[in-house]
């Protein structure tokens, strides 16, 4: 759906939280790792037991640096780690450690393309690092929560957005923006259901022309694309229909709850947490020379950005493919391979983004997974290209080879695919249908032009679905124009 309150502007800034791509975690040696048992990850340091002492993940900083320049932002030589004080159960040592007044990189944007075609600038306030808590688990026992403190630990930036967003869609669009550019990076793996690319949105509503922002509130956690502009949408309307009956926002944070498509309330906020922030005692500032910044920037693989535009010069694809590709860099690097091998760039493009990311999402697998090369790929596309093998026959060999691999070539000539190509036998197979439906032939003379379909039917029947359609219809339409 989508809200529509000429009334009122929109005004949204987003919080991501992002897991970036270490081995082990922020300040301790335990592992990252998903879906292991409880407890699994944890040493003196993750427990908070007296006199365990954090060491600073190098990797981690790296990745943070990465982020920063990536999304043009100012990188401080030095940057200071201090406590964020709050009561938590799985928060063991009763802080977490954060950057506060002094954050590792400032000042940024990324680009993105609004609703009228347009690009538009969104400002990024800060990225700043920190570790993330561990988590509570309620499994269905009304009386206890159990704590799995795996998660405590790892290393996370969170990319705080001003509030330059006017709408859900743009939201959205600046959410798979950063999602991709982080990834691309190698930054983080950005995988949402495993909860390392999290995102809150702060929704207000204002009068058009005011200065003054409106009370926000808070959406918490909303773990994919879909849900968070569904979420935003959902805030839009209740906050404009409030404003609108007179009533007025109270600032508060909010879930969602995707499958009943509304929000319930948190906790009402009645003034920002103290959370008394001090630099942590146990950790000296964070300096990084200008040169580490410039060869980390200098390493920089290609931007999602520069690569589209890329894709549109070079390969004369249209932007919308090119974004598609270049959404996940899997996608984009396989394209490249394949182009290399021979492959047509726009049929290419066609292929990957409409056939083999249906099949991907169908399957459940990431491109990593198939079975399938970009040279196989290319060549299979080939076949199709060269009238050898029906698009129709294509896709369902290219479902066989994402899951099983092989030779396109050999397994088209073990299932007798290869096309009927052969102008003679399809003009002979074009006779014999013609002379079995004079009455086709007569609703094509009174002008009906849906008997070319239905004789086109039949011959490609005939063929045993072998036939290039496209040229079964030209021989009908001049076999049909001679009568």
């Amino acid at each position: 759906r989508m809200s529509a309150h000429p009334d009122y502007e929109v005004v949204i800034g987003l919080e991501v939280h992002v897991h970036l791509r270490t081995r082990s975690k922020l300040f301790s040696t335990a592992g990252v790792s998903y879906g292991d048992p409880p407890n699994h990850h944890t040493t003196p340091v993750c427990l908070a037991l007296p006199g365990a002492l954090p060491v600073l993940n190098a990797k981690a900083v790296e990745l943070a640096v990465r982020a920063g320049v990536a999304t043009n932002c100012t990188i401080h030589p030095t940057s200071i780690f201090a406590r964020k004080n709050y009561f938590y159960p799985d928060l063991p040592k009763g802080y977490q450690i954060s950057q506060f007044e002094e954050p590792l990189c400032t000042e940024g944007w990324i680009e993105i393309e609004t609703e009228s075609g347009g690009p538009k600038r969104i400002r990024l306030t800060r990225i700043h690092m920190e570790e993330d808590a561990g988590k509570s688990l309620h499994d269905g026992s009304a009386d206890q929560s159990r704590i799995d403190l795996n998660r405590a630990g790892v290393p996370l930036v969170e990319i705080v957005s001003e509030p330059d967003l006017r709408s859900a869609e743009e939201a959205g669009a600046y959410l798979r923006k950063l999602h991709s550019i982080l990834r691309t990076t190698g930054v983080s793996d950005a995988d949402m259901e495993k909860g390392q690319f999290r995102c809150d949105a702060n929704v207000s509503l204002r009068k058009h022309g005011a200065t003054e922002l409106g009370t926000r509130r808070e959406i918490k956690n909303v773990n994919s694309f879909r849900f968070v502009e569904a979420a935003i949408e959902a805030e839009i309307d209740y906050q404009a229909d409030l404003l609108d009956s007179g009533g007025e926002v109270r600032q508060a944070t909010v879930g969602y709850d995707a499958e009943q498509d509304r929000l319930f309330l948190m906790r009402l906020k009645e003034n920002a947490d103290d959370y008394r922030y001090f630099p942590d005692p146990d950790l000296i500032p964070l300096v990084i020379s200008q040169e580490r910044i410039d060869t980390i920037r200098a390493e920089l693989p290609e931007l999602p950005d520069a690569r589209c535009h890329r894709f549109e010069e070079d390969h004369g694809l249209a932007a919308a493919d090119a974004v598609k590709l270049v959404g996940t860099g899997a996608l984009a690097d396989f394209f490249e391979t394949a182009v290399a091998a021979g492959a047509e760039p726009k049929t290419a493009a066609n292929w990957l983004t409409r056939d083999v990311l249906a099949w991907l999402n169908e399957h459940q697998r990431e491109l990593a997974e198939v079975a399938l090369d970009p040279a196989g790929f290319a060549a299979l596309i080939g076949l199709v290209d060269a009238g050898r093998l029906t698009a129709k026959s294509g896709r369902d060999l290219l479902s066989e080879l994402l899951a099983e691999g092989g030779d396109p070539e050999r397994l088209m000539q073990e299932r007798g695919l290869e096309a009927v190509s052969d102008s003679g036998a399809l003009e002979a197979m074009a006779d014999e249908v013609l002379a079995a439906e004079p009455k086709a032939i007569a609703s094509f003379k009174d002008g009906d032009a849906k008997a070319v379909n239905f004789l086109m039917g039949k011959v490609m029947k005939q063929s045993q679905g072998k036939a290039d359609p496209a040229q079964v219809r030209k021989i009908l339409i001049a076999k049909l124009e001679a009568l």
